[in-house]
């Protein structure tokens, strides 16, 4: 849904007599499930025989939305046997409440539910149970967007003309508009996560890069990925193989302008190199484990990387060399090995007012701890003859209506023969408070530190604007490490029929270094619009001010994106290899 139509319609129901229901949007459509079925609610369903299982899928637009009805004609709402093949009991066994939440965790990952409640009503006699299964589907048919406004400076926009549950199949096909800075890329992607029916799944993508300085191809990039996930914790195996390519230029901004980096001997040379990147790989896990799991496996892979400042750049011998010793990642051939190991926790909570005001999220509480380690031998000349490790570590708790949880990852590669050096030492940490209810709404806290040393990538870090310090200058500050402190209260949304319109205050301090930090704090507010029919994640809009450093024209002080801000987070923290 565009985020200009969302806009239309809260602008038209504030004029509306707001309706704010005694119970919660999920509850209410509980409600109208048991009314559809013709049923009751089970209050000690475990251990019963099951007798059945139930569904009751309501339309994206139904009679108590503030909607026109007729926009169901354009929706193909999901078929009934694309959610009963992800339920995991069956007539016949007995009803066991963990297998009940696990579907439904399930079947919100399938991303096209705005709903999903899973529910033991009565039987047929005292022993019997069935189980009642209430969706509401996403409205499929959308723009999705994917975007981050700075005052008037567009950083990037993604519009992706989909239809997320093609035909009611839970299957996606999407046309693909990325506008950044520097280009402009065109292309398609097509998601089956149950290929023929099967536990299988299948992704591909693949776009077109066009220079908008030119407005002439410069590359290409895509993927593709076949995979047999881990579908239930009690499933024994999964397999993936993945083939990534991307060969494009790559232009590194400050605010509107290539940045200037400065030479040395005097002058500047723009921050713009070529990139080919060609990579594929496989992984086999096999699981042990009930209540704590043990995933390991092992896999192969390999991959190509060249990096380069283009021909045009008009750059002299002696700047093409400081630039790529300086700033550009190292150009590299492997083939590797590949063992994984995580150890995890498998309880799940789930919370409805964290980041969406309304719907049910899913968090994995207890300890996730993964070990990725490579090894990279010299099968070629130039190529590999190195030894990586990766690690990751995350325990989460809730107590009460509160969740906190802290996160760390490090990395560390060793050259091997005659090398033998210790690089690409990186290390991240994140700790995250959710408070209990304060006047109805939240305080949410973030600290994140993110540290690189002798980086073989020369990864620079850019931090202003909407990326986490809201009301600078986008992308006002440079380093090789990040420190980021984000402190939220989020109001009570005011509910308009089913629209949740809420406010933020908060308060920002960050810094991008490459020695020791020299913080930035701003203060601001905000506004998030969620729309549950149409979106699992809500708009948000915030206004900084700088209390300390160069502060933007007043217009430069607004962002605008999806999600929440905490939601932006090194994927380092979860994938350091």
């Amino acid at each position: 849904m565009s985020f200009a139509w969302s806009a239309l319609l809260a602008a038209s129901l504030l004029a509306a007599e707001p309706s704010t229901p005694a119970e919660g949007y999920e509850d209410a459509l509980v409600q109208w499930g048991l009314g559809q079925a013709g049923q009751t609610l089970e209050p000690d369903p475990e251990g019963k025989r099951l007798e059945s299982v139930l569904v009751a899928s309501e339309d994206v637009v139904a009679p108590s939305d503030p909607y026109p009805m007729f926009l169901d004609i354009f929706h193909a709402r999901t078929r009934d046997e694309v959610i009963r093949r992800e339920v995991l009991l069956e007539p016949g066994q007995l009803y066991s409440a963990k297998l009940a939440l696990e579907t439904a965790r399930n079947l919100r990952k399938l991303g096209i539910f705005a709903v999903v409640r899973v529910v033991p009503v009565r039987g047929s006699s005292p022993d019997a149970v069935s189980l009642l299964v209430v969706t509401k589907d996403l409205w499929s048919l959308r723009l999705n967007q994917d975007f981050q406004l700075v005052g008037s400076l567009v950083q990037s926009l993604r519009l992706q003309g989909t239809e997320q549950n093609f035909l009611g199949l839970n299957k996606k096909v999407a046309l693909d508009f990325l506008l950044r800075r520097d280009s402009v890329s065109l292309g398609q992607t097509y998601i089956d996560k149950r290929l023929g029916g099967s536990r299988w799944s299948l992704e591909e993508t693949a776009s077109l890069v066009f220079g908008r300085e030119h407005n002439q191809l410069e590359g290409t990039k895509g993927s593709v990925l076949l995979t047999r996930p881990f579908f239930s914790l009690d499933t024994p195996w999964s397999f993936q193989a993945q083939a990534v390519w991307r060969v494009q230029p790559v232009r590194i901004f400050r605010g509107a302008d290539v940045w200037a980096l400065p030479y040395p001997e005097g002058g500047t040379v723009p921050y713009i190199y070529d990139a080919r990147e060609l990579s594929g790989s496989t992984l086999y896990l096999r699981s042990w484990g009930s209540r704590y799991k043990l995933d390991a496996g092992a896999g192969l892979g390999a991959y190509h990387r060249r990096y380069g400042a283009p021909a045009s750049s008009g750059l002299d011998e002696a700047q093409r060399a400081w630039f790529q010793d300086t700033h550009l990642p190292r150009s590299e051939d492997a083939t590797y090995v590949l063992g994984y190991v995580r150890l995890w926790d498998t309880r799940y909570e789930v919370m409805r007012d964290v980041g969406t005001y309304a719907l049910s999220e899913d968090y994995q509480v207890g300890h996730y701890v993964t070990a990725t380690a490579r090894y990279a031998p010299a099968l070629l000349a130039g190529a590999g003859n190195f030894a990586e490790v990766g690690l990751t570590a995350r325990y989460r708790v809730r107590l009460g209506d509160a969740l906190s949880s802290v996160a760390a990852a490090g990395s560390v590669r060793r050259l091997l023969g005659e090398e033998g050096a210790w690089t690409n030492r990186r290390w991240a940490a994140e700790v995250q408070q959710v408070s209990p209810k304060v006047l109805g709404g939240r305080f949410v806290v973030r600290g994140l530190l993110d540290v690189d040393i002798d980086d073989l990538n020369e990864r620079v870090l850019l931090l202003g604007g909407g990326n986490g310090l809201r009301g600078t200058k986008a992308e006002a500050y440079t380093g090789k490490r990040m420190a980021l402190l984000n402190v939220e209260y989020r109001t009570p949304p005011l509910i308009l029929y089913t629209v949740h319109l809420g406010g933020v205050l908060f308060y920002d301090a960050g810094s991008a270094f490459d020695v020791s930090p020299s913080f930035v704090h701003t203060v601001g507010v905000g506004v998030r619009l969620f729309f549950p029919q149409f979106n699992t994640y809500p708009f948000r809009l915030d206004f900084g001010y700088v209390l300390n450093g160069d502060r933007p024209p007043f217009g430069d002080r607004f962002s605008f994106s999806g999600g929440q801000v905490t939601e932006l987070r090194p994927g380092f923290l979860d994938a350091p290899l």
